[in-house]
This record gives structure tokens, sequence and C-alpha cells, in this order.
């Protein structure tokens, strides 16, 4: 996906996703491993309440994919703190 079009993927509904996905993508998208970007990419593609639940570690997703994409978010937030 082109920067541009994963800007405005990242852009959400909710400004707590906002501030979650686009440092993520702006900082760490280009470092991920090629299956990594696309399980981002494809983790775009959820809801957002979902997205919320998952990102402020009140669920972990079911599927496998997108539990390893979400700790690798969680993990670049810690270290950028």
């Amino acid at each position: 996906m082109n920067k541009n079009r994963l800007r405005w993927a990242c852009r959400r509904g909710m400004l707590e996703l906002d501030l979650i996905l686009e440092p993520f993508a702006e900082e760490s998208y280009e470092t991920l491993e090629q299956a990594d970007q696309l399980r981002f990419e494809t983790l775009l593609e959820c809801e957002d309440q979902s997205l919320f639940m998952w990102l402020m570690k009140r669920e972990t997703p079911e599927n496998t994919d997108m539990q390893r994409i979400v700790q690798i978010i969680h993990e670049s937030r810690s270290q950028s703190c």
C-alpha cells in the first residue's frame, strides 16, 4: 500500500485509534517485514470497535495474524515512551 493510502486508512472515527495507528504507520510500518506490513493493512480493514478493544488491551483478537500485529503495535508504543 502506498504511503498516502496508508495514512488515509489510519484515520479512523475515534481519536484514540488515530493517536495509535497514525504514529505507528509513520514510524514503524516501513521497518516491518513484508508479511507484517500485510497484517497491518489487513488490520486496518477491521471495525473501529474491534480495533479499539484490541489496542486498549481489553480483548485479544482470535486471529493469530491479528494477534501478532497488535502485539507489534503495543511493543512499538512501549519503546517510544
